[in-house]
């Protein structure tokens, strides 16, 4: 089964290098005009995050697919460093500490990367089992959602943060059933 993980576009927020996490932005122009720039595989049903930055780029992307929301696909709560950028937050002692944690260590306030990771994973899982009779199936996430599956399921392995995809960018995969293979990112 063909997989396409797609990052939705930029918001106000990703442009100023925040943490948009339950903020719920509408894409930028720039991001809008990103998503004009590419050429997304075609499939044959569609999930996207209940975030408005999804949403809108599922209608922009497949303007006539019917898409299913998946609540448990939005992004991760950030707590005490939602919407604010490295600047802002450099004076934060916890924000160093979870720095220092690379990023291991709960966000203050928010949800811990374990719990998001399987809220994530979990997701995806009941998705998959919902739609084994398609050949492609396309989902409008967030990073870090993508990046929970890829951790979990890619082959060869890798690392959270070796899947990192920007805003508008999609991973084309094939999904065997109990690992998934990158073919390209797009």
């Amino acid at each position: 089964m063909r997989l396409n993980f797609i990052r939705h576009g930029m918001t106000d927020g990703n442009r100023m290098k925040k943490y948009i996490g339950i903020t719920d932005e509408l894409l930028c122009t720039d991001g809008i005009n990103q998503l004009k720039e590419h050429i997304y595989p075609e499939c044959s049903c569609l999930f996207t995050s209940p975030m408005k930055r999804c949403i809108q780029t599922a209608e922009i992307i497949y303007p006539d697919m019917n898409y299913t929301v998946c609540d448990d696909f939005r992004e991760c709560d950030f707590g005490r460093f939602e919407n604010k950028n490295y600047i802002e937050l450099s004076g934060d002692a916890y924000y160093q500490k979870w720095i220092d944690s690379n990023g291991t260590i709960p966000f203050p306030d928010g949800e811990s990367v374990e719990n998001f990771k399987e809220r994530c994973i979990s997701a995806f899982e009941k998705c998959i089992r919902s739609v084994l009779k398609y050949n492609s199936v396309s989902f409008i996430i967030h990073g870090g959602t993508i990046m929970s599956v890829l951790e979990k399921y890619a082959f060869p392995k890798g690392s959270y943060y070796d899947f990192s995809i920007a805003n508008a960018e999609c991973y084309v995969t094939e999904f065997d059933g109990t690992k998934i293979k990158i073919l390209e990112k797009i």
